[in-house]
């Protein structure tokens, strides 16, 4: 049958995955029907979103512990209608923790057994950071998904020595970055505020942000702006939480952040996908990252790896400052922007950028591509 499509169940749990697979969905010209878990981007490319997918947005234990009755209730939600629609195919972008969830349930019940012996499969894009810490998940990974998109070769042998299908794809945000305009030559003093998309980070990080504003105000600094791109889960939080700052940022959508990043002259960021997205567009950057202690206090026992920022980590330097938990402080913060926005700090900055060039795509082209001509290939119509 020429007209018929593979059916995708397809699940992203936050803004930087829902971007990601909206344009896989895009690539597939046609070739496939979606339902599932998504957000604006998915929605806007034909996806009816079962439930908000804020409802997935939550990172760190404590956070977690406090959700679990509203995961708990999604799986559930989840797995009943990936039954009802019979996918041919289910993709999962990022958020593992709820991704795991719902596979190991399905895959134990008697109608996900049966759909895995008509041929169900289970593909991941994002590979999780087992060379940083718990180098036992790629094992686990290999147990409950079919396939796994990676971004890098070095990650590539963590998970096929376990036998997981596993390919690298470079850097899905650099397709839409890559060919953009640098940002090294701004003029502008505007300085972007990114606190995070998930609501836990966010509140921890704004009153940060808010102290760093109002001393930049106050003691002599001349010539800045301040800016901050806001994303459907926290943007009405951000709204409320400016509104009796001393000077008030301009909020910018955030399908409009890429021309904002290329007139930022410094960004203070949260930790995540935006530190990768300035690196590209070779924007200097300070990363910040708060936690509540019980997190913080783990992550220090398990975590393997010097840096946080992705492009640290690929040029094995600290190329961006780092303040995490009780070093993410607006003092800190202050001090090392007075360091970069010395013209020769900056300038080192941003070559040292232009090294990692190299790094975030592959040669057989964009990610969301090469994503889905595989699915095409291993699906079959």
């Amino acid at each position: 049958m020429p007209n018929k499509k593979i059916k995708i169940f397809i699940i992203a749990g936050e803004v930087s995955g829902d971007a990601l697979a909206a344009r896989v969905m895009k690539r597939m010209d046609g070739r496939a029907e979606f339902v599932g878990i998504g957000g604006a981007a998915m929605i806007s490319c034909g996806l009816k979103s079962i439930f908000p997918m804020a409802d997935l947005s939550v990172m760190g234990i404590t956070e977690v512990l406090a959700h679990v009755r509203t995961l708990t209730r999604r799986i559930n939600q989840t797995v009943n209608a990936i039954i009802t629609t019979r996918p041919d195919l289910v993709l999962t972008v990022d958020s593992p923790g709820f991704a795991k969830s719902v596979i190991k349930k399905l895959r134990s019940s008697r109608a996900g057994r049966e759909m895995i012996a008509d041929g169900l499969k289970f593909h991941h894009i994002v590979a999780p950071q087992v060379w940083a810490w718990r180098p036992e998940r790629a094992k686990k990974y290999a147990r409950i998904f079919d396939k796994l998109y990676a971004f890098f070769d070095f990650e590539v042998p963590y998970f096929t020595k376990y036998g997981l299908d596993t390919i690298a794809v470079g850097h899905p945000i650099a397709e839409n970055i890559m060919d953009l305009p640098r940002a090294n030559k701004t003029n502008e003093k505007i300085i972007t505020l990114v606190p995070g998309s998930r609501m836990s980070e966010v509140k921890k990080l704004m009153p940060v942000f808010r102290h760093f504003v109002e001393t930049i105000n106050s003691c002599g600094y001349r010539g800045y702006k301040f800016a901050i791109p806001t994303v459907e889960t926290t943007k009405e939080y951000v709204q409320r939480e400016i509104k009796d700052w001393a000077v008030i940022p301009e909020l910018v959508a955030a399908d409009m952040r890429y021309e904002l990043y290329q007139k930022t002259y410094v960004a203070v960021v949260a930790s995540g996908t935006v530190s990768a997205e300035l690196a590209m567009l070779h924007v200097p950057a300070i990363v910040t990252y708060k936690m509540n202690r019980l997190t913080t206090l783990i992550g220090h026992l398990l975590i393997n790896i010097k840096w946080v920022s992705l492009v640290n980590i690929l040029l094995n330097r600290a190329v961006y400052p780092e303040f995490l938990g009780a070093d993410a402080t607006a003092e800190n913060i202050i001090n090392e922007f007075d360091t970069i926005i010395l013209p020769a700090n900056r300038n080192k900055m941003i070559a040292e950028l232009h090294a990692a060039d190299d790094m975030w795509v592959r040669p057989e082209g964009a990610a969301s591509q090469i994503i889905a001509d595989d699915i095409l290939n291993v699906i079959p119509l």
